[in-house]
């Protein structure tokens, strides 16, 4: 079959790679219809660690159709439309028992997470042994482990570039609201108006916030988060962001924070360069200094090691809650489907580049880059 794999350091290429085969008794085989671009594959793209190996098919949001079907699967049947949740996990452990699917005993398909983070956590596609070894989705055919626990139907209603967000875009968006616990009348800020942070300030409209202002310096993005959203945009480059933020929210600050950068805040080109060192956490240093006392930061960003110059005493006087986390999404996929039928939750306006497999590699640069007003690629094989 054709795969999109990494070449090396941001190198692309469209290659022939082994069909995928049912290894376990769970498992099914999907036919991918659409692959989408995301921010956690730019550092696998740079070559950053964990570093992919060359040949590795990259991708990780997709959707698709079962083609084989394992023989104790139950919840699906070939030919079914399913979504598929970007975090493998078995849906067995303590940690899945408890709906914290990201902390999967079992999905990963090595040690390596162990020596890096002291314990295992749930695999992801496309990602390197650290995160699971599981081939990526930019190919024709994807093999999905433990398909009961992570492959969802897709309404008749919904569309495959609406639903394909529900693969980790809008399960991370939810996931920023509920870590922040919004709750009526909240003022929020969200750092970022990629499709994480524009899911995110939706899911905490939905969760009844008073205001939601995003933070970003890209204007186009910003027209989007207040057209399609309805939150207010905030421009860092014009305007002294903490002063902002006091003034809309009585002169107190937002009373959650939520950074959903991570390391794709760094300049293009500049994640290759900097290896394997500290990560900066730029955007989240200023939320810890923007969000109220007493109130809820949420790393929502992509980090893979250690951050540079975190302002641990600042969290600690202002009485700041810090959380994050990998998205659960298995808690938050079917709602997220429904929302979608409903009409309620609309995200195919975040498919603003839309290519055949083959084009690949351009999508990642107009992705990488933020060329074109790209905010994802989605790919059809």
């Amino acid at each position: 079959m054709r795969a999109l794999c990494w070449t090396g350091p941001d190198e692309l290429a469209v290659r022939e790679v082994p069909d995928p085969e049912l290894r376990n008794a769970r498992d099914v085989i999907v036919r991918v219809r659409r692959s989408v671009t995301c921010g956690a594959d730019l550092p696998l793209l740079a070559g950053r660690t964990p570093r992919p190996a060359t040949g590795d098919v990259l991708g990780h949001e997709f959707l698709g159709e079962v083609v084989e079907v394992g023989a104790e699967v139950r919840r699906h049947r070939v030919a079914d439309r399913v979504v598929v949740c970007a975090a493998v996990a078995c849906g067995a452990c303590w940690f899945c028992r408890q709906g914290l699917y990201a902390c999967c005993d079992n999905g990963t398909t090595g040690p390596a997470a162990d020596s890096a983070w002291g314990q295992p956590t749930a695999g992801c596609y496309g990602h390197p042994a650290l995160t699971g070894g599981f081939a990526g989705s930019h190919a024709e055919y994807v093999r999905v482990p433990y398909a009961d626990v992570g492959a969802f139907t897709v309404p008749d209603a919904v569309s495959d570039d609406r639903a394909v967000f529900a693969s980790d875009a809008a399960p991370t968006g939810w996931l920023g609201a509920e870590l922040g616990e919004v709750a009526p009348g909240d003022v929020v800020a969200v750092w970022g108006a990629g499709a994480v942070g524009q899911l995110t300030a939706g899911a905490a409209l939905a969760h009844g916030a008073a205001r939601v202002v995003v933070v970003d310096d890209r204007d186009d993005r910003l027209r989007m988060v207040e057209r399609h959203v309805g939150a207010e945009p905030l421009n860092y480059r014009y305007v002294d962001v903490l002063a902002e933020l006091r003034e809309r929210s009585g002169g107190r600050g937002p009373d959650v924070c939520v950074e959903a950068v991570g390391m794709a805040a760094e300049p293009p080109g500049l994640l290759g360069r900097l290896g394997g060192g500290a990560e900066r956490p730029l955007a989240l240093r200023e939320a810890v200094h923007a969000c109220r006392k007493g109130g809820t930061v949420v790393a929502l960003g992509t980090w893979t090691g250690s951050v540079d110059a975190f302002p641990l005493g600042a969290v600690m006087n202002k009485s700041l809650t810090v959380r994050s986390a990998r998205q659960h999404g298995q808690r938050w996929v079917p709602t997220l489907l429904d929302r979608m039928a409903r009409d309620e939750l609309r995200t195919e306006y975040l498919a603003t580049h839309r290519l055949p497999l083959e084009r690949g590699a351009d999508g990642y640069a107009l992705f990488r880059d933020r060329a074109d007003g790209c905010i994802r690629a989605v790919f059809s094989p």
